[in-house]
């Protein structure tokens, strides 16, 4: 039977209700905290839970400060207390200081990690710090007497899934990027005419909003553009039915041949300084200039690839690097099939997120949710892992890594 969760989700062990609690911390910086990661604390001292923190935005406190900031105001001295954290503390000067100093200056004694610092640089610093000051560091799932547990083990494995993205950007300096798609049963997103509105209901369009609160960044492509307008805010529904911006989000618009109508909301709407349009070289001057005057415009260079490609293709791989410099760890694509071939059959994503109505559409020059070329043989195919489905309303919602080969 299908449910709103995720299905096959471990029972709850009481070993594990701390780094649970630390767990359903971190998720409240759900969109808040990019660069950084999400991560939850929780300090406990005789039994009984005495703080709890998590890391709430970029330039914050770290979720360490906040729980020994919050046993603080309730009146709790940190002195011998076990800290469960998510995320392996930090161990460096950033906009912060480290949360190693901040432990060890608390007196606690000991210090459970959900996961450790996905960077090379610093994977397993904080921890040797921590043990050479003397406390007691254990890494959840590598625990004394626990080895090969499966509870502690999926734990750790959701602390580690927790940040996908940013631990995406840190290894590859490049967006972690999600493929999202409304579709019938026959994987149509709309019709010959580019009809589209709406396929999938009000549940699936929620999640997909969800989607888009947790990302730095959107992107489409310029037929979206010109079929839909479509504002690309990260909203949430109010209780009236209106719709509230809940978050800035960054516009990013495929546009080879700078066609973007001065009128479109992403050029227009009071956002538009969140807008980029990325045009080649071969776009008219003219066109050029006046989106300059509105919104960002970023030249892409000319690909120097061997593999054949139509005129209007830009080179996603300079862009996704570019956008990884200017910190955007999760893109979200949510282009037409052509946007969205050229992202999965170019190897170039890392998830999708696909959206089923009980519907079938039809018809050889329906849009199709994955265009291009296609594969030549099945050994080309692309493969999916980690598949979730989910039931939303009357529509299945399925979300899956893609397999890299």
């Amino acid at each position: 039977m299908l449910t709103g969760k995720p299905m096959n989700r471990p029972k709850l062990q009481l070993r594990d209700e701390p780094m649970r609690l630390a767990l359903r911390l971190a998720r409240r910086g759900y969109g808040t905290t990019s660069p950084n990661p999400m991560v939850g604390a929780v300090l406990m001292k005789g039994g009984t839970i005495i703080g709890r923190g998590w890391h709430r935005q970029a330039g914050g406190p770290h979720a360490e400060i906040e729980a020994l900031h919050d046993a603080q105001k309730r009146g709790h001295h940190s002195k011998g207390a076990t800290l469960y954290v998510t995320l392996e503390p930090c161990c460096t000067h950033g906009r912060t200081p480290p949360c190693t100093d901040a432990i060890r200056a608390a007196g606690i004694q000991r210090v459970i990690v959900g996961t450790v610092d996905p960077n090379p640089k610093h994977a397993g610093r904080g921890l040797s710090i921590l043990r050479g000051a003397g406390l007691e560091v254990r890494l959840l799932g590598h625990e004394p007497g626990k080895r090969g547990d499966p509870s502690a083990q999926k734990l750790a494995d959701e602390c580690a899934g927790l940040n996908v993205s940013f631990n995406h950007w840190v290894l590859h300096r490049t967006p972690f990027v999600t493929v999202k798609a409304a579709m019938t049963l026959d994987g149509k997103i709309a019709t010959a005419s580019g009809e589209s509105k709406w396929i999938t209901g009000e549940a699936a369009r929620a999640s997909g909003m969800k989607l888009r609160q947790g990302s730095d960044a959107i992107l489409v492509g310029i037929n979206t553009i010109l079929h839909d307008d479509p504002s690309l805010t990260a909203r949430k529904e109010m209780a009236n039915g209106s719709w509230k911006v809940v978050k800035p989000i960054r516009r990013i618009v495929l546009d080879s041949m700078a066609r973007t109508p001065l009128k479109a909301k992403v050029v227009s709407d009071e956002y538009a300084a969140l807008t980029t349009i990325v045009v080649s070289a071969r776009a008219p001057q003219q066109r050029v200039v006046a989106l300059k005057r509105r919104v960002n415009v970023l030249i892409a260079p000319r690909t120097n690839s061997a593999v054949r490609r139509p005129p209007s293709a830009l080179e996603l791989p300079w862009l996704l690097r570019k956008l990884g410099a200017e910190n955007v760890m999760s893109l979200l694509v949510e282009g037409g099939g052509e946007v969205h071939a050229s992202f999965l059959l170019g190897g170039f994503a890392q998830r999708v997120a696909f959206f089923y109505a009980p519907k079938i559409l039809g018809g050889r020059d329906s849009r199709k949710a994955v265009a291009g070329e296609g594969v030549k043989n099945l050994s080309e195919i692309i493969q999916l892992c980690e598949v979730e489905w989910r039931q939303l309303g009357p529509d299945l919602g399925m979300t899956a890594r893609v397999v890299v080969s």
